[in-house]
């Protein structure tokens, strides 16, 4: 990227400018530096760019920008950011808030409806939420959309997935065909690109206007930031080995992924009932708590967060040092998305998969598909250790 591209000269207002130096952000990312000037520009586009690169701020500077500078006498709703997860939703509210003091409400499945039909009467000029509730309260015509230049279709490629791409795609093709559209991802299929041009299609068959593609070459964050580790233990061994792991990397913020549901709340009592001071995190877990837990985890209260794939997408927490699989995903994306959380701003960090033989050769294989260089580990005496370097000893 040109070194000599500032937010200044992407004309994003000294407003924002100011808002973002007091976040410690003084220089545009990549994606931010090419997908600015397009939004702004009032072009529909779909990016894509690698988990950390700064994809929210890539589409919140330059929307919140314009609302500022038009009129909205009406007070009416001008952005909608529609995310998969009430997670994300949160997160990208408090990104929202982190510049700028426009009204904006979170509309997310998991709180009670009336609540946010109450939020609605306050005149947000922005919205962000889920799609199943934002669809809902359009339904209800608590949602009135008349006003809306811009829907953000955040991780668009979660919210084209089976289980609620019907609910993403008829909000937007209950917006006019002239609102702009804005979808980001790390990963876009082909299909998804597919899904929304045809929400570009008018009831005359002409399309509205194309949409554009901007596909950021990969920074290799997941193999030139990342350090690889592989720890094997057999099944009934894995929380154990987690337990002594976290005790030999003391001192860090981790955050452990299983897929399994049931297994998250097993792992944090096994942990708590050997004084591993933790929390649990997945999509059954209540609202309010799973707030809590984050806003916790986030400032460091909680320094180990046990979670489903839930978190694996999407949330920018900042300085986790080591991300923990107790398996191996069958979508080699979750791989990604969840060794993503680490390494994020600029910053390196470790992923380790705590496997079975059966998951040591996926992992293996993944490796090679990636290209990734994982490094074997063991626990020895309290220490992350380098088999190789033991058996070189005995040798000796």
């Amino acid at each position: 990227m040109n070194e000599n591209i500032t937010f200044e000269s992407l004309n994003i207002c000294s407003t924002l400018t100011e808002k973002l130096s007091a976040l410690s952000i003084t220089t545009p990312t990549a994606v931010q530096a090419q997908a600015i000037p397009e939004i702004m520009a009032g072009n529909s586009l779909i990016f894509q760019s690698e988990t950390g690169t700064g994809k929210t701020f890539a589409y919140l500077l330059p929307l919140v920008q314009k609302i500022i500078s038009t009129e909205n006498e009406k007070k009416e709703i001008r952005l909608i950011v529609n995310a998969p997860t009430v997670e994300l939703a949160s997160q990208i509210k408090s990104q929202v808030q982190s510049i700028t003091d426009l009204k904006a409400a979170l509309l997310a499945g998991g709180a009670h409806v009336k609540r946010q039909i109450e939020l609605l009467k306050e005149k947000p000029a922005i919205v962000i939420g889920t799609s199943a509730r934002l669809l809902e309260l359009f339904h209800l015509k608590k949602l009135k959309t008349e006003g809306v230049f811009t829907i953000v279709l955040d991780e668009v490629d979660r919210l084209l997935s089976p289980e609620i791409r019907d609910e993403t795609l008829e909000l937007v093709n209950a917006l006019k065909k002239d609102v702009q559209l804005i979808a980001n991802s790390a990963t876009i299929s082909a299909s998804t690109k597919k899904l929304l041009e045809k929400t570009r299609i008018k009831s005359d068959g002409s399309v509205s206007e194309e949409i554009k593609t901007l596909y950021l070459p990969p920074e290799d964050i997941l193999r030139k930031r990342i350090t690889h580790l592989a720890i094997f233990a057999e099944q009934r061994d894995k929380i154990e080995t987690l337990r002594k792991l976290l005790t030999a990397l003391k001192g860090d913020k981790f955050l452990v992924f299983t897929g399994k549901i049931d297994q998250v709340a097993s792992i944090t009592a096994k942990l708590k009932f050997k004084n591993t001071e933790c929390a649990g995190l997945h999509s059954r877990t209540e609202k309010t708590e799973r707030k809590s837990t984050i806003d916790k985890f986030r400032s460091g209260k909680i320094k180990v967060l046990v979670t489903s794939d839930l978190t694996s997408r999407g949330l920018d927490i900042p300085d986790i040092n080591y991300v923990i699989q107790m398996d191996m995903p069958s979508n080699d994306d979750f791989f990604i998305h969840r060794a993503g959380r680490t390494a994020r701003a600029g910053k390196t960090g470790t992923n380790i998969v705590i496997g079975d033989a059966y998951e040591m050769r996926k992992y293996a294989a993944l490796e090679k598909k990636l290209g990734l260089k994982v490094y074997p580990r063991m626990l020895y005496k309290g220490k992350l250790t380098d088999p190789n370097v033991l058996e070189a000893r005995s040798d000796n």
